[in-house]
């Protein structure tokens, strides 16, 4: 597998990747330039910073905001706010998706990457609540092929957790660490899963997105990417076996972007496996 250049974005900090099934559409965010893109396409460039978002079943796009969930109408780019969540002045949604019964779950993180003062909310398009507290980082998150695991990255950790979820509900039990990444490899960051349940980790600093047997920790296979920084990773193409990488540039030097120049780019690995699809909001 090779990761090939897909679009040469300069983004300053590319996150959030998102598929759409219906409409065969890779959605994916500037976090710092306060953009979304459709593919290579500058989508929209908002007022305040921008998480995370995931495709809604009513054709529209939910988005994570610095601190609240909103409704973005892609046909006349109306916002709607449809839930506001306290934060303080210092953090900012980060990392989100959508769980199989179309909650979005989504976590806030410390702006200046110190505090574990990010909280891991789950909204289901009228109540918001609370899953957990006490992140820095708050970063990838995947399911299992059955649904009855939900795995989760609070990336200073460099440990990928593990949580028994009851789908029904949406309740989270029994932390616990599925496997720990380490030092030489760089940051886990972004996250998602295949259809054979192994979990594909961006690497921050590491410039490689790492794929891992979640049941056992070891890694099973690991992809180049001419990216220092890869922040994360989703699934797509029509038989959802190609994986899209986002990338960032922010605080890199001169020297590091001599030798990758290319970060901040969006690329793509065509692999060998199914991955998981992109779960529709609502």
């Amino acid at each position: 597998m090779e990761a090939q250049v897909f679009f040469d974005a300069k983004a300053i900090l590319g996150e959030g990747p998102a598929w759409d099934e219906k409409t065969q559409t890779l959605y994916w965010v500037d976090i710092l330039a306060k953009r979304v893109y459709a593919g290579t396409e500058v989508l929209v460039e908002l007022d305040e910073f921008i998480g995370c978002l995931a495709p809604r079943k009513n054709g529209n796009l939910i988005l994570g905001k610095r601190a609240s969930f909103v409704d973005f109408d892609l046909r006349t780019s109306q916002q709607t706010v449809l839930a506001a969540v306290t934060e303080s002045a210092t953090n900012r949604m980060n990392d989100g998706k959508c769980d199989p019964a179309g909650r979005l779950i989504a976590g806030t993180m410390d702006m200046n990457e110190k505090d574990p003062t990010g909280t891991v909310y789950s909204f289901d398009g009228e109540d918001t609540r609370v899953l957990f507290r006490d992140v820095t980082i708050s970063n990838g998150m995947a399911w299992s092929p059955d649904y009855k695991t939900f795995y989760y990255i609070d990336t200073p950790t460099r440990e990928i957790q593990a949580f028994d979820y009851d789908l029904p509900t949406g309740s989270i039990a029994n932390p616990r660490v599925a496997f720990k990444i380490s030092e030489q490899m760089g940051w886990p960051d972004g996250m998602t899963s295949d259809t054979q349940g192994n979990l594909w980790i961006a690497m921050w600093g590491g410039a490689e997105v790492t794929r891992w047997n979640p049941n056992t920790g070891t890694m099973i296979g690991r992809v180049s990417v001419p990216a220092l920084q890869t922040s994360s990773v989703v699934f797509g193409g029509r038989d959802r076996n190609e994986l899209y990488v986002t990338s960032a540039r922010v605080g890199m030097s001169e020297d590091s972007l001599n030798i990758f120049p290319l970060s901040g780019g969006l690329f793509k690995i065509v692999t060998d496996v199914e991955g998981m699809p992109t779960f529709e909001f609502g």
